[in-house]
């Protein structure tokens, strides 16, 4: 079992004091939660990008800061999105963006998406 914690001033910019690793070409990584489910910041580049996966469980995702997008829309900074367990995306940032995300579990990158 996992220790509670916190993190300070998450929206206010307490994400910029997190260890960051690298995750997928131009996007970073810091688990906060390693086991399922996983509970991560991630930080993208600007063009930076995640090739077309499955959800094999919910996945939530709320933007910090920026922008990302998918063929569903642009999610701005404050935005929370809701991946159910079966949907598919890509997931994209022209300008770069921080979001907080949760995984209930890995997803299954699909033909040709990594």
């Amino acid at each position: 079992m996992s220790e509670p914690f916190a993190v300070p001033d998450l929206l206010a910019g307490g994400w910029r004091r997190l260890p960051f690793r690298p995750f997928r070409d131009g996007v970073e990584i810091c688990r906060l939660r390693a086991d399922d489910p996983v509970i991560a910041v991630l930080r993208y580049a600007p063009g930076a990008s995640v090739p077309r996966h499955r959800h094999q469980g919910l996945e939530t995702v709320m933007v910090l800061e920026g922008s990302q997008r998918d063929e569903r829309g642009e999610y701005s900074a404050g935005t929370l999105v809701v991946n159910p367990s079966g949907s598919e995306h890509a997931v994209a940032s022209d300008d770069g963006c921080v979001v907080l995300i949760q995984w209930e579990r890995s997803v299954r990158f699909v033909a040709g998406g990594g």
